[in-house]
Formats: structure tokens, sequence, C-alpha cells
């Protein structure tokens, strides 16, 4: 009786198979190389409930972020303004304006401003903001220059690749202790940058994590 498929559809179901990893395999790659910080978080700009800018309360008010950001140079947390942050001085200054009115009526209910978070790290992720700026690095290493921001986005990845980056090279980041909140202080050349951080990382006796253990607790 002759054979009813040809002789080549022997080896179908085998090419079926392989051809079935490697676009599995292909799409893997690609849901790991780009669902990642870098192109999924990067620019994220959500819209808040309050159209603050930075660039007028920073740049042309020369507020501190640690007015708002209370106990960042302190504590592992940097924390959203409470409205009576925001009420200590718009109790006189623009008391009226409609833009403050969410503020406003936050002010009279109790209840608090529904801030949209835009920096987020996960759950099995262990980040100390203090240990970084008292360690000279700035708000502008992880957050950009927020100071120019007419709203506030995802600068950076901050993904693991990207911290272990700044772990394993300190000294192309941390700048004096009395600039770390200047947003913009640069130094005077690459150059300068690295023999500053070389010789603060040697006095400060900088040694980050670079084991899973030093994030991951």
């Amino acid at each position: 009786m002759a054979n009813i498929f040809p002789r080549w559809t022997n080896w179908l179901p085998l090419k079926l198979f392989i051809a079935a990893l490697v676009l599995g395999a292909a799409v893997v790659w690609g849901v790991t190389y780009y669902f990642t910080p870098k192109y999924t978080r990067v620019g994220y700009m959500p819209q808040q409930p309050v159209n603050f800018e930075h660039a007028i309360h920073v740049n042309q008010l020369g507020m501190d972020c640690r007015y708002c950001h209370v106990g960042v140079e302190t504590s592992p947390n940097s924390t959203i303004p409470t409205t009576q942050t925001c009420m200590n001085c718009h109790q006189q200054v623009k008391k009226d304006s409609p833009a403050l009115a969410v503020v406003r009526e936050s002010w009279e209910t109790g209840k608090p401003i529904p801030w949209v978070r835009i920096h987020q790290t996960p759950d099995y992720v262990y980040f100390n903001h203090a240990a970084h700026v008292n360690r000279g690095v700035s708000c502008v290493s992880c957050h950009g220059q927020v100071n120019q921001m007419r709203v506030v986005y995802q600068d950076q990845p901050q993904s693991m690749s990207w911290c272990l980056e700044c772990h394993r090279s300190p000294e192309k980041k941390i700048r004096p202790l009395n600039e770390v909140y200047h947003l913009d202080w640069k130094p005077e050349s690459e150059k300068a940058q690295l023999e500053m951080g070389k010789k603060l990382v040697k006095e400060w006796n900088i040694n980050p994590p670079k084991s899973c253990a030093g994030c991951h607790r």
C-alpha cells in the first residue's frame, strides 16, 4: 500500500517543535528586554490632583527639598508632603486660587490629597534614602532635574542593573554633602568628578553592597 503522506512529513513534528522553541525563546527575550523600567516607566508622567510646579517652588522661591520631603536625610523613606505643609504657605499665598481647590478641600475635610505615586520599588527591594543622601548621592542622580520640571516624571529606569552601575562605581555620582540638595550643581568636568569622587569614597569608606542581600532582604 502506498504511503499517504510524503516522506518529508516524517520530520514535520520535530521541525514544528523546534520552531515553537525558537519562537518561545524570542518572545521571552523580547518581554525580558523591553518590559523593564527602562522602557515601561522612564518618562511616566501621571496627571496629579494638584498642578504643583517644582520649577517655581525650587528655582524661583528657593525652597529646599527637605521642607516638603521631610526626613529624607534621617529616614529610609522620603515622605510625600502633607496638606499641612502646603497650607503653611497657602493660608496666605494665593489662598483663593482655583488651582488650590483640592488642597483647600483636603484641609477642610481632613482627607489627604490623592497624589499619584511615580517612583516605585518592588516590595522585595530595600532602599534607604538616608544612607544615600548622607553619602553624597544627590536627588538628581535618581530623580533627574526635578527643579526644572513643570510636571514631575520618572527620569531614570531605577532597575537593578541601573542601581548596580552606581554601586560598582560610586565615584562617578557622589558629591560633597553641602551640594546634595543643590540640584543645579555640576563638577567642572568628568575628570574633576572622578578625582573628587575617589577622594570622597576613600574618606567616607564607601563600599556599596553588590550582592543580592544588600537590597533583597
